[in-house]
């Protein structure tokens, strides 16, 4: 494939705001985890919330008011982000800017607090409630084209944890076919208690802090974050590049990733054929490494399969928690941030690694010249996808 330019990219996250926080957070190995509740659950466990939400939205954004959209607009404010699009807008026309949006829940939270809210003797929600604008799907597609003033195609991509990765795969798609000259990719997704207890049913979430690869590992740590990139034409003087990337739908279990990681490595080899490149000359790897006991091992089987167990890799989401839909969005921004300033960081919490694990997990950080890393988002149902991201040379 033609690679696409990263020319503009951003991140919000339990980290901090922007990318200057979250590349201070790498590099002096603070988590933003916290042992705390989130509203009213019970759930016992650590957390990757987002400081700030707590205003909502006005004028003419307020019928979009809600968790989702509120994180989304913190998001979209970071790093000249939105003064990037409008450079873009300005040359390509409002209609010529596609936005791919990821989410896997949207505002839920929303939907949970009108429920709270309802007339029970008339079994009624109450009037503030807006499904169209807060809980659809849709939802914080349409708001970020409307508040990037943008009018050309928005697409919503609900496919679990690989959401946010898949954007840049549709969006490199919609590009080649001419239905835009560039795109803003992108995911926003909040904590909520309709996912905090569902994943606590499926015995997923850890009540000790996310230790990925870990022989103690006892499943996830739950988090939220926003991000977005802005892919342009590669004209030669991008700094940073989409190369390739790969998806696959193995659908071997509705929760369980299968055993073996077919379907992960799939995912990964089709990213290295698209970008035309050899295993070899992967650098690193930002594992999906949720911290469970089968996701850890079905994606070490996958990447010593095809690459060998030589590469260093390691999970970031000891460091965010998992952010379900913007878990490809946030670990391909660090991804970048390492390409930037050549570092790989371990997966912090391990403190002993599975023996059954066969992969080169960091335990310590380290610093490297980078040129091209592999990102894996694999999400429920077995729907996955690898991004390989790459630095011009």
């Amino acid at each position: 494939m033609n690679p696409l330019g990263i020319s503009h990219y951003t991140v919000t996250s339990s980290l901090g705001r922007g990318l200057a926080s979250h590349l201070e957070a790498l590099r002096a190995e603070r988590t933003g985890l916290r042992q705390q509740p989130f509203e009213t659950s019970t759930v016992p466990g650590w957390i990757g919330e987002v400081d700030g939400l707590d205003t909502p939205l006005a004028g003419t954004l307020a019928e979009w008011d809600c968790r989702n959209n509120r994180l989304a607009e913190l998001g979209l404010q970071q790093d000249g982000f939105i003064a990037a699009v409008a450079r873009a807008t300005q040359r390509y026309g409002a209609e010529r800017v596609g936005v791919f949006i990821g989410t896997s829940t949207s505002g839920v939270q929303q939907t949970e607090l009108a429920y709270r809210a309802r007339d029970r003797a008339l079994d009624r929600l109450p009037d503030w409630f807006n499904l169209r604008t807060t809980q659809s799907t849709f939802s914080a597609a349409d708001f970020v084209r409307l508040r990037l003033g943008l009018r050309g195609v928005a697409v919503a991509i609900s496919t679990a944890c690989s959401s946010s990765a898949k954007v840049f795969a549709s969006a490199h798609r919609a590009m080649r076919a001419g239905l835009c000259e560039v795109a803003v990719v992108g995911r926003v997704d909040t904590l909520c208690l309709t996912t905090l207890y569902g994943v606590n049913a499926l015995q997923q979430v850890s009540p000790e802090i996310c230790r990925p690869a870990d022989v103690r590992r006892q499943g996830l740590s739950l988090g939220e974050a926003a991000g977005f990139a802005l892919l342009t034409p590669d004209d030669g003087t991008a700094e940073l590049l989409l190369q390739g990337y790969g998806e696959s739908s193995d659908a071997y279990h509705m929760s369980t990733p299968d055993p073996d990681g077919r379907g992960a490595a799939t995912a990964m080899r089709e990213a290295l054929r698209r970008g035309a490149v050899a295993p070899a000359a992967v650098d690193y790897i930002n594992l999906h490494g949720t911290g469970t006991p089968a996701n850890d091992l079905a994606e070490d089987k996958a990447v010593i399969g095809l690459l060998g167990s030589d590469v260093p890799c390691s999970s970031t989401k000891s460091w965010s928690g998992h952010t379900l839909g913007a878990a490809g969005i946030l670990e391909a921004v660090i991804a970048l941030l390492c390409l930037q300033d050549g570092l790989l960081p371990r997966s912090l919490n391990t403190q002993a690694k599975d023996p059954a694990l066969r992969a080169n997990i960091l335990l310590e950080s380290r610093r490297a010249q980078l040129r091209r890393v592999l990102s894996n988002s694999f999400g429920f149902g077995g729907n996955n996808c690898s991004l390989l991201l790459g630095r011009r040379a």
